[in-house]
């Protein structure tokens, strides 16, 4: 399965899973589903991968999708989306410090901890990295954690706990023919 399908998969479950939430009662009208994608970028293939999540998700029925840089997300932003699907770079093993201070953000800045906002909401994380094994894992973990602890239902896609992307010395990064696979 090449990249582009693990953010298909990843876009489609988080979809999926947000269905399974719907009351049989919404289900006969169903509303709109606002689906959030969240993304810092610094070279440019965190973006890549953004952009192809969004196009995979815009692929559901129902799905109104927004993308948004991390530092551009206001609280309603969150508020108002049924699903957030988030992406990051490694740094030094770990989400980058602006997803880092996005997820802090959400006690200090958002006001979304006190009483649970965030709540039963979907979530789902992708990376990108430099190397094989430098820590897309880990960062996926970590961005999924910082959702499990305000309570939200997280959903993996692609890999065992997300999409991700190794985009080093070695690798082409995220080309167009990837991003076109997903599409078709």
């Amino acid at each position: 399965m090449n990249r582009r399908a693990f953010l298909n998969t990843l876009a489609a479950l988080s979809i999926v899973a947000l269905a399974f939430c719907v009351s049989p009662v919404d289900a006969a009208d169903p509303a709109p589903i606002s689906v959030l994608i969240v993304y810092h970028s610094g070279s440019g293939n965190t973006e890549k991968m953004a952009q192809g999540v969004a196009d995979g998700a815009k692929t559901a029925s129902g799905a109104n999708v927004v993308l948004k840089r991390v530092n551009d997300v206001a609280a309603n932003d969150l508020l108002s989306s049924d699903a957030l699907i988030v992406g990051s770079p490694v740094y030094f093993g770990n989400m980058s410090g602006e997803m880092k201070t996005f997820f802090d953000n959400w006690l200090l800045k958002f006001d979304l901890w006190k009483d649970r906002k965030m709540r039963n909401k979907i979530g789902a994380a992708f990376t990108t990295g430099g190397a094989i094994s430098n820590g897309k894992e880990v960062t996926m973990l970590t961005m999924l954690a910082a959702m499990l602890v305000n309570q939200m239902v997280v959903v993996g896609g692609g890999g065992a706990f997300g999409a991700s992307a190794t985009t080093g010395p070695d690798s082409p990064g995220i080309d167009d023919k990837e991003l076109m696979s997903l599409v078709e």
